[in-house]
C-alpha cells in the first residue's frame, strides 16, 4: 500500500527526491566551501571564487528548497487523492457488506484522517533517505579532515543510536493506539448524530458526551506519548550533540595546534560534526514512517475487503424469471436463510411476507447482489448472478427501500440517480406515478429546488424514492416495505401502478401489510430461514399461523385485508 501511495505521487515523488538530493548535496558541500572561504582570507588569498561559491550554493539552496515544498504538497495530495478515491469506490462496491465490517465513524476515520496520513508515505520516505545522506557525508568529511575527529565522533554514535531506537519503537505503538482511538470517537459521534432525536427526547445528552468522549483519555495518552518521544528525542539530542562537538573541537584545536589541519577545517569540521549528529534525524524519520505505516495498515483493511465479482455474459431475453437455489445467508456465523428454494416467476407480482427477523430484506437484497449468499445461488433468467455482466445487472434489476437514501443537489438529480439519466419528462411521469409530482411542484423551485431546502415528510421521502425506482425501467422491481409512511390513499394508487403500468415487469414486494399480499399473484411466506409456503393470499388466509404475521391478524379482518364493515 505504501509503494503503490509513492507511485501515486507521479513525477513528483521524482521531482521530489532530485530536489532533496540536492538539499542534502548542498548541505554536505557547504561547510567544506565556508572553511575554503576562511582559509582563503586568513592566508592572504583571493576568496572571490570561494565567496561566489557560497552564493552559489545559498541560492542552490533557496531554490531545492522552493521546489522541495512545492513537489512535497502535490505530490502528498496526489497520492492522498487517490487513496480516498479507492476507499470509496471499494466501499461502495462493497455495499451492504461493508456497513458488516465496518462501521460509518470508523470508515469515515479510515478515509479522511489515515488516507491523508498514509499520503505522505512518499514525502517521508524521500526526506528519510535525504536527511541520511548529509549525515552519512559528515561523518566521511571528518574522517578526510582527519581520522581522529572521525573517531571522537563515532565513540558517541552508539549512544545516539540507541536512544533513537528506543524512541522510534514506542513512537510506533503509540501511533497505532492513536489512530485506534480516533476511530471509535467517529464510530461513537456518527452513532450520536443519527440518533439525536431521540437523545433529546430522552435527555441524556450529558451522558451521550461522557460514551463518545470515553476513548478520549487513551487518545489523549498516546498523543501525549507521542508528543513526549518527540521532545525527549530532542532534548537528548540537544544534549549529545554539543557535547560530541564540544570534544571533536578540542580535538580539532589540538591538530590546529600542531599545524595538521588548518582553520578553515576547523570551521568546517564543526560544521560536519553537527551533519553527522543529524542520523539521529534520519532515524527519527522512521519514526514517521512508522505512523505512515499505521495509517496505510488501517486504509489497506478496508481494500483487502472482497467485493463482488461480476462476470461477462449479456443478460439474455427474458421476463425476469428469479430464482433462488438452496441459498444460505449468515451474519456473524448464524444462519438467517437457509437452504432456501424459491422461484419467482417472470412478470408475477410477488409478495415477501414474514415475522421480524425472518429475512425479507435479505431475500430483497440477494436479487441485486446488494448481497451475495454465502452457499447456494441465484438466478435471473437462467444465468446465475455472480456471471452477468455488472452494468447488465444494474439495469435488469431496480430497488425502491423503505428509508431510501436521497442523493443528489436537486429533486431531479435525487429522482434520477442511476446509471441512465433519465428525461426531465420521464423523471415528471415517475413522480406522477410515486404520487410524489404534487408536492414537489410546491416546492420552491419545483423539481429545481436543492435537497437541502426541500422539507419533507416521512411518506414523502418514501415517494421521492419511488419515483426514483419508477424513473429506470428494470427487468426485475424489488421494493422493500416501501409503503411503511404511505397513507391509504396513496397506497392504493402505489398498488394500482404496480398491478397497471408496471404489469410487465416481475416486482418482488417486502409487505408487512395484508392489503398489500391480498393484491399480488403470489405470496412467498418466510419463516425459520425458508419459504414456508408459496401460495396467493386468500389460500394462506386460511392457516393461523399466516394470519398471526401480520398486525391485522390479531383482530378481525379477511383475506383481502379489510376490517369487515
Amino acid at each position: 500500500m505504501i509503494l503503490r501511495a509513492v507511485r501515486r505521487g507521479g513525477p513528483w515523488t521524482a521531482i521530489l527526491l532530485i530536489a532533496s538530493l540536492t538539499l542534502a548535496g548542498v548541505e554536505t558541500v557547504f561547510p567544506a566551501v565556508l572553511g575554503g572561504t576562511v582559509d582563503a582570507v586568513l592566508g592572504g588569498h583571493d576568496p572571490t571564487p570561494w565567496l561566489v561559491g557560497c552564493g552559489l550554493l545559498v541560492g542552490l539552496l533557496i531554490a531545492s528548497g522552493a521546489v522541495d515544498d512545492l513537489a512535497s504538497g502535490v505530490g502528498t495530495a496526489r497520492a492522498t487523492a487517490w487513496l480516498r478515491r479507492s476507499v470509496l469506490d471499494h466501499i461502495l462496491a462493497l455495499g451492504m457488506h461493508a456497513t458488516r465490517q465496518f462501521q460509518v465513524g470508523d470508515i469515515t476515520t479510515r478515509m479522511v484522517g489515515n488516507a491523508a496520513e498514509a499520503g505522505r508515505a512518499g514525502t517521508v520516505m524521500v526526506r528519510a533517505v535525504a536527511a541520511l545522506l548529509p549525515a552519512l557525508g559528515g561523518i566521511v568529511a571528518l574522517a578526510l579532515i582527519d581520522p581522529a575527529l572521525c573517531l571522537t565522533f563515532l565513540a558517541g554514535a552508539p549512544v545516539l543510536l540507541v536512544m533513537v531506537r528506543s524512541n522510534v519503537r514506542n513512537a510506533s505503538e503509540l501511533a497505532e493506539r492513536y489512530l485506534r482511538a480516533q476511530g471509535r470517537i467517529a464510530v461513537r459521534l456518527v452513532d450520536a448524530l443519527a440518533g439525536a432525536r431521540s437523545i433529546a427526547a430522552a435527555q441524556t445528552t450529558a451522558r451521550e458526551r461522557r460514551r463518545v468522549l470515553a476513548p478520549l483519555p487513551d487518545l489523549h495518552s498516546a498523543g501525549m506519548g507521542m508528543w513526549r518521544v518527540q521532545t525527549r528525542l530532542a532534548a537528548q539530542q540537544a544534549v549529545l550533540v554539543p557535547v560530541l562537538q564540544v570534544a571533536v573541537l578540542a580535538i580539532a584545536g589540538i591538530e590546529l595546534g600542531r599545524g595538521l589541519i588548518s582553520a578553515g577545517e576547523v570551521l568546517a569540521a564543526t560544521q560536519y560534526v553537527g551533519l553527522a549528529a543529524g542520523i539521529g534525524s534520519a532515524v527519527n524519520s522512521i519514526a514517521r514512517l512508522a505512523r505512515v505505516r499505521a495509517a496505510a495498515g488501517r486504509t489497506a483493511e478496508v481494500l483487502a475487503e472482497p467485493g463482488a465479482k461480476y462476470g461477462a455474459i449479456p443478460l439474455p431475453e427474458g421476463r425476469g424469471r428469479v430464482e433462488f437455489r438452496a441459498v444460505t445467508v449468515r451474519e456473524r456465523g448464524i444462519p438467517v436463510l437457509q437452504d432456501l428454494d424459491l422461484v419467482v416467476p417472470g412478470g408475477a407480482l410477488v409478495a415477501v411476507v414474514g415475522r421480524s427477523g425472518s429475512g425479507k430484506s435479505l431475500l430483497a437484497a440477494l436479487v441485486g447482489r446488494l448481497v451475495d449468499p454465502d452457499e447456494g445461488q441465484v438466478l435471473l433468467d437462467g444465468v446465475p448472478l455472480p456471471e452477468l455482466d455488472r452494468h447488465e445487472l444494474r439495469r435488469a434489476v431496480g430497488y425502491g427501500f423503505e428509508r431510501p437514501a436521497l442523493i443528489g443537489d436537486t429533486l431531479t438529480d435525487v429522482i434520477a440517480l442511476g446509471e441512465r439519466i433519465p428525461t426531465q419528462r420521464e423523471v415528471a411521469a415517475a413522480a406522477r406515478a410515486a404520487c410524489a409530482d404534487g408536492f414537489i411542484r410546491r416546492m420552491p423551485r419545483g423539481y429545481q429546488t436543492r435537497l437541502a431546502d426541500a422539507r419533507m415528510s416521512g411518506g414523502e421521502i418514501q415517494r421521492i424514492g419511488l419515483a426514483r425506482a419508477f424513473a429506470h425501467p428494470a427487468r426485475v422491481l424489488v421494493l422493500d416495505d416501501v409503503a411503511a409512511s404511505l397513507d391509504t390513499v396513496t397506497e392504493h394508487h402505489i398498488r394500482q401502478v404496480l398491478t397497471g403500468a408496471l404489469a410487465d415487469r416481475t416486482r418482488l414486494v417486502v409487505a408487512h401489510r395484508a392489503s398489500t399480499a391480498a393484491h399480488a399473484d403470489l405470496v412467498a411466506w418466510l419463516d425459520g430461514g425458508r419459504v414456508r409456503c408459496l401460495a396467493p393470499h386468500h389460500e394462506l388466509w386460511k392457516q393461523p399461523g399466516y394470519r398471526e404475521v401480520f398486525d391485522e391478524g390479531l383482530s378481525p379482518g379477511g383475506p383481502d385485508g379489510r376490517k369487515p364493515a
